[in-house]
């Protein structure tokens, strides 16, 4: 538990609030438009063709899809906490995003013309986020089977290029993606904490204490 809170929450929240810090005082990062121009600069048709495939993937239709289907599936087999867990990760992360965006209101990119532009605020990425929330809300949900690893690395690769994608098509700066990645993966995993066992004991002995002195 210790090892979780640690790494899996204080962690990923301690680089979100490091890039919006630098966001918000300066812009961005220092590197963030020469590493676009550097991913720009490796474009090829088949690159192109996987990008969109990609980022279309990891779009809110694709991924709201998945949402309402998996948490669909828990809730028919009465895994109540798991749906409430699934359905929180996922609905949080998405009021998260557009809270942050127009909170910060930073532009695109516009480095050059993208072959799939897209409109409102830059920062952080919402497929990022999206498809981070996903892969660490299955991730969690599977850590008990035999599926764990195998999950763990297809969901992995699974964010990163979608986070990839969106810079490579020029729409996201790094630093955009980076954040949404860690905030999406320090929600889901605040989540997972509070609906765990331990968490639940310790709501108890919070509730018997407060009766106790009552």
């Amino acid at each position: 538990m210790i090892t979780l809170l640690v790494l899996g929450i204080a962690g990923p929240w301690f680089v979100f609030i490091a890039v919006a810090e630098d966001i918000w005082e300066s812009g961005g990062f220092i590197g963030d438009q020469p590493l676009l121009m550097w991913v720009h600069q490796q474009q090829s048709p088949s690159l192109d063709q996987v990008a969109l495939i990609l980022t279309y993937i990891g779009g809110p239709w694709v991924i709201g899809g998945a949402t309402v289907a998996i948490g669909g599936v828990l809730l028919w087999r009465h895994h109540c906490a798991k749906t409430w867990f699934f359905v929180l990760s996922m609905g949080g992360a998405m009021l998260f995003n557009l809270l942050a965006k127009v909170i910060f209101g930073r532009p695109r990119p516009a480095l050059w013309a993208s072959i799939a532009p897209a409109k409102f605020y830059s920062f952080p990425s919402g497929h990022a986020m999206g498809s981070a929330a996903l892969a660490a809300a299955l991730v969690f949900l599977l850590w008990d089977t035999h599926w764990r690893w195998t999950v763990v690395c297809s969901s992995s690769l699974f964010a990163l290029g979608v986070g990839l994608s969106r810079v490579y098509l020029g729409v996201h700066y790094p630093s955009d993606v980076l954040a949404g990645w860690v905030c999406s993966l320090g929600w889901v995993a605040s989540l997972h904490v509070f609906f765990s066992p331990d968490w639940a004991q310790l709501r108890q002995w919070w509730r018997a204490g407060i009766a106790y002195w009552q």
